[in-house]
C-alpha cells in the first residue's frame, strides 16, 4: 500500500525534512510539495492524495483554512512552530499535531496513527463508526490543553469549573487542576454548546454538576462559586424562572 503523501509548507528546509524522514518508510510516496495553501488546493482537487503534512501559519491563507475549505480532506498532519493552533488543529479532526523542530521520533508516532487510521482501527475511524453506531450516549468532548510544550487531553465531563486568572485558565476536575496560558473567551468557545455556563467574567461552571442556587453564588460539587454582576439576571433565569435582579 502506498500513501499518497503531499507537503505544504512555505519554509524549503522544513520540506527537506519531512521528505528525509519519509524516505525511511517505503508506504509514504512523497506526490508533490506546495509553497501555500491556495497552490495545495489545486492541487488536491486535481490528484488524488491521500495524506498532506500541512504547515498552519503560511502567507495569503492559513493551513487551517485550506481544510476548512475541502469537503472531504486528506488526512492532515499539521506541522507549525506556533504551538497556540494546537486546539484548533485537533478540532479539525487532523490526524496528529507536529510542533517545529519536528523530532524523528514524533514523526514516527504520526505515521504510526496514519497506518492505524488506513487499517481502520484510528481514531477518525472510530469516531466515523460511532456516528453510524445507533445514537445511545453522546461522544466525549475534550479540550486540548498546552501544559508545559505537551497537549494534555482534558474530558469535559471530568470539568467541575474553568477559573480565569489573567492570562490564564484554570482547569478544575475532581481529580487534578490543570493551568495554562489561554484566555477564558476562547476557551469557552471550544466548549461543548448548551453543557457548560459562563457566570461570571472568570467562571465557567457545567450545567450537570450545579446543586444549588442563590443571586450571589452557586453551588457547583461542593463549592461556591461565585455570580458575577453582569451575569445575575441571566443566572436567575436559567436556575430561578420568573423572578428579575434589579
Amino acid at each position: 500500500m502506498k500513501i499518497r503523501t503531499l507537503i505544504v509548507d512555505d519554509e524549503p528546509h522544513a520540506m527537506e525534512i519531512i521528505r528525509r524522514y519519509a524516505a525511511h518508510i517505503p508506504e509514504i510516496e512523497i506526490v508533490g510539495t506546495c509553497s501555500n495553501a491556495i497552490e495545495a488546493f489545486q492541487t488536491i482537487q486535481h490528484n488524488n492524495i491521500d495524506l498532506v503534512f500541512l504547515d498552519i501559519k503560511m502567507p495569503r491563507l492559513l493551513g487551517t483554512d485550506l481544510v476548512r475549505s475541502l469537503k472531504t480532506p486528506p488526512l492532515i498532519i499539521f506541522t507549525t512552530a506556533y504551538q497556540e493552533y494546537a486546539i484548533e488543529g485537533f478540532d479539525l479532526n487532523a490526524i496528529d499535531y507536529l510542533l517545529k523542530p519536528i523530532p524523528l521520533k514524533r514523526f514516527l508516532q504520526a505515521i504510526d496513527k496514519v497506518m492505524h487510521f488506513l487499517n481502520g482501527d484510528g481514531k477518525r475511524g472510530a469516531a466515523q463508526q460511532d456516528a453510524e453506531a445507533p445514537a445511545q450516549q453522546a461522544p466525549d468532548h475534550f479540550l486540548y490543553l498546552r501544559i508545559e510544550r505537551r497537549l494534555i487531553k482534558v474530558n469535559t465531563r471530568d470539568i467541575l469549573w474553568i477559573e480565569s486568572i489573567k492570562d490564564y485558565i484554570k482547569v478544575v476536575t475532581k481529580d487534578k487542576i490543570f493551568q495554562t496560558k489561554q484566555k477564558i473567551s476562547v476557551t469557552e468557545k471550544l466548549l461543548p454548546t448548551g453543557e457548560f455556563m459562563r457566570i461570571h467574567r472568570s467562571f465557567i461552571i457545567p450545567l450537570n454538576k450545579m446543586e444549588g442556587y442563590h443571586p450571589n453564588h452557586l453551588l457547583v460539587a461542593g463549592n461556591v462559586i461565585p455570580i458575577g454582576r453582569n451575569y445575575k439576571q441571566v443566572c436567575a433565569e436559567k436556575f430561578n424562572p420568573g423572578t428579575e435582579i434589579l
